[in-house]
């Protein structure tokens, strides 16, 4: 991989993470279209994990007030959604690997296409609190989120908005969840030995890109959530998705 090719990637990990149009799924398509092979799974966790710097930083007065209340309810219900999230991916982990080959890439992008269309309609209906049925039901959605091509921060956003809360809240909690799961598969990652053989320069700037554009991405969502509408994102995910049928 070129350093070029690997800051590219970096960009469109760190704008498709948080816009709700799946970065794993992007991902594998990029990749396909510059003619990587072999498993570059390593080098998207690494870029996963520049998004995940930029959730700290854009949350990092909240997260603060939770490392000195680890006891808080805030705590509880980001470690409630992780539950069904890696149940999920132990129960069907054999399938998410095969997924990973892009086999059902323009079906997975449909699925979300129809997600946010769903959320479109509960966005400005619901004012609730994130309470811990939202948290399960979040990270249900998270768990089936690992298809590429499901997008995460859209699958989420949509489960909090239909189980009533407040979508500024929802929002807020869908990137906080966003944090274990990328330190967790990071972690697997590096005990399974897939950096073995990835040179040290494109992980750099594919991190440093992913970072600087989901920062960017992260404030440019929140102002999405807050006073637009999802329609375009479900237009683009349903070109994307019959573009995938002909790569």
């Amino acid at each position: 991989m070129s350093v070029l090719v690997a800051i590219v990637l970096g960009i469109v990990q760190g704008v498709t993470e948080f816009l709700p149009v799946s970065s794993s799924g992007h991902l594998i398509l990029f990749e396909k279209l510059f003619g990587l092979s072999g498993d570059n799974l390593a080098f998207n966790i690494v870029v996963h994990f520049g998004t995940l710097f930029a959730v700290v930083i854009c949350y990092r007065q909240r997260l603060f007030e939770m490392l000195k209340k680890p006891l808080s309810k805030p705590v509880m219900l980001l470690a409630l959604s992780c539950v069904p999230t890696v149940v999920i991916y132990e129960l069907f982990r054999d399938f998410f690997s095969e997924a990973f080959s892009g086999v059902y890439l323009g079906i997975c992008f449909f699925v979300t296409a129809v997600f946010l269309s769903i959320g479109d309609f509960f966005k400005d209906k619901t004012k609730g609190e994130i309470d811990y049925k939202s948290a399960l039901v979040m990270g249900a959605f998270q768990g089936f989120a690992i298809l590429p091509g499901v997008s995460r921060s859209g699958s989420t956003l949509v489960a909090g908005l239909v189980s009533g809360a407040d979508k500024e809240k929802v929002a807020d909690f869908s990137f906080l969840m966003s944090l274990p799961v990328i330190v967790g598969s990071l972690i697997l990652e590096i005990f399974s030995g897939g950096f073995e053989s990835i040179e040290f320069l494109p992980l750099l700037f594919g991190f440093v890109f992913s970072f600087i554009s989901g920062y960017v991405a992260i404030k440019f969502m929140l102002k999405i959530v807050k006073n637009k509408s999802f329609l375009p994102f479900v237009i683009y995910l349903l070109v994307v998705g019959v573009f995938c049928f002909f790569v």
